[in-house]
């Protein structure tokens, strides 16, 4: 049984199955699957489908991050700072910050700190509005651009060597799945904050 199947009885004694589940002890184990047969046994009648999609996705994002991005970490970029820079870059103009926020998905101060630590390594340059004094403009510098442009070749192979273990075809068919996903949660989410 998957967990998308929703539970069952499993051998008849109120054992769930655990069929889904891979050894836990093994190295590159599916830790999210110990995890589900471990709710499974709590909560026999709970379905855990969605837990397996989420929880796999979370676990991905959090093994990505402490791997951390080499390539960034090299150039003294944490993965943030590096998404300003590439917003900047691949616009292709100035953005204020509140715009960045949005390009980034992160909060206003969250960009106001990290402006401010790209700005004082001179990578991006801040410029005031001529008719609002409140917002600001920020560009890349030339010193910015040249980093950014620099970094995105070994960023790519680094990214690329993570995914490895996939073929063209599934990783053409996981961007579909997250796509399709990140669609839906956006367009909802989108609703909700209206």
């Amino acid at each position: 049984m998957t967990a998308t199947q929703g539970p069952s009885a499993g051998d008849g004694a109120g054992t769930p199955d655990t069929s889904s589940t891979t050894d836990t002890s093994a190295p590159g184990r599916d830790t999210v699957a110990e995890v589900v047969r471990q709710w499974r046994a709590v909560h026999p009648g709970l379905d855990t489908g969605p837990m397996e999609v989420i929880g796999r996705i979370n676990r991905c994002a959090a093994l990505f991050q402490q791997a951390e991005d080499a390539p960034l970490r090299r150039a003294g970029l944490t993965r943030p700072e590096f998404d300003l820079l590439g917003a900047l870059r691949r616009t292709g103009h100035e953005l204020t910050p509140s715009e960045l926020a949005r390009e980034t998905f992160s909060s206003g101060a969250a960009v106001t700190k990290r402006l401010k630590q790209l700005t004082e390594r001179g990578l991006v340059e801040r410029r005031g509005d001529t008719r609002d004094r409140r917002v600001a403009h920020v560009r890349l510098t030339d010193e910015g651009r040249e980093l950014v442009d620099g970094i995105l070749p070994s960023q790519l192979a680094y990214e690329n060597a993570v995914l490895s273990g996939l073929d063209d075809g599934e990783l053409g068919d996981l961007a579909g799945l997250l796509g399709g996903l990140l669609a839906q949660l956006e367009g909802r989410l989108g609703a909700l904050r209206a």
